[in-house]
């Protein structure tokens, strides 16, 4: 029954028509996720009241029913949302499920600080565990974020070099890896740094077996089809793209102009949404935004 469920995973992911909902803001991201939601940081006194109430607004948006599978390929999933329940199911599960969409699972720490040019991971002592969990809940792979300020060889090439040395144990535990090395989108210099970000995933990809299948999430590039090799690259499942700070016209705009690329949204998906509107008005909204990100996502 897993190997139907991840066979079917994997050719939805690799052929489906769509996106991917980033909807895993951590700890650090949370309260600005909530204030765009319309709710101040005065709304909560702790660190659980204020998962709680990012768990009651991903769950309306998981819940809503225009977030179907037939625009969302998949979620990616802060580990406590995967640990949270959702009408009486884990939240992954619910996800699959329900509404036949695939599930990821965030697993990084967060960033360090600046070093030549790039923030690599924090280290993950609970990857191993996390990984177990995942499978545990029927999560099909997981993503973990760096990124890129500068363009300096020896900070992309250790920011790659870490992705992969993660990525490698994810392919072991048997979860698809979401590569996310982003490129700050105020670089002065973001297309030098997507030249260098290019050639050195191009080498960890040829380094990788026949079977084993990644995806990439990258910012939205400074020159069109600027990324077409990676989309074309065997080990290559799919590359997404975050919207990295732009607003979500301006996002759109932008992945139209590249091939092979999907979106995976976080900020601009759930862009004009409140917590003060009509579940009418909060479900307009979201499909609007939705078929949007859609649209350019299958130009």
């Amino acid at each position: 029954m897993n190997g139907n469920r991840k066979i079917e995973q994997l050719g939805r992911m690799r052929l489906g028509k769509g996106f991917i909902a980033a909807l895993d803001q951590s700890g650090g991201s949370t309260p600005k996720a909530l204030k765009l939601y319309g709710i101040d940081e005065s709304s909560f006194h702790s660190e659980s009241e204020m998962f709680n109430l990012v768990h009651q607004m991903r769950t309306r948006i998981i819940t809503s029913p225009v977030f179907t599978s037939e625009r969302i390929l998949g979620v990616i999933l802060f580990e406590m949302t995967m640990d949270r329940m959702i009408d009486g199911m884990g939240s992954a599960e619910f996800l699959w499920q329900k509404k036949g969409i695939v599930p990821f699972l965030k697993i990084d720490n967060g960033l360090l600080d600046v070093v030549d040019g790039s923030q690599l991971m924090k280290p993950i002592p609970e990857l191993d565990a996390r990984l177990v969990s995942a499978n545990s809940h029927g999560v099909f792979g997981t993503k973990m974020r760096s990124v890129i300020k500068e363009p300096h060889e020896k900070g992309i090439l250790a920011c790659v070099a870490q992705q992969f040395e993660f990525a490698n144990k994810v392919l072991a535990a048997g979860l698809v890896p979401i590569i996310e090395p982003e490129v700050d989108i105020n670089s002065p210099d973001k297309l030098a740094c997507e030249i260098e970000l290019r050639d050195a995933l191009m080498h960890h990809l040829d380094q990788l077996s026949d079977s084993d299948n990644v995806m990439l999430k990258l910012t939205l590039p400074s020159q069109e089809n600027f990324y077409t090799s990676l989309v074309d690259h065997p080990r290559v499942l799919r590359v997404v793209a975050l919207s990295g700070g732009y607003h979500r016209d301006r996002a759109n705009e932008l992945l139209k102009l590249n091939l092979g690329l999907i979106a995976s949204f976080s900020r601009a998906l759930t862009e004009g949404l409140s917590v003060n509107q009509s579940e009418a008005e909060f479900d307009k909204e979201l499909d609007a935004s939705i078929q949007s990100i859609f649209e350019a996502s299958t130009k």
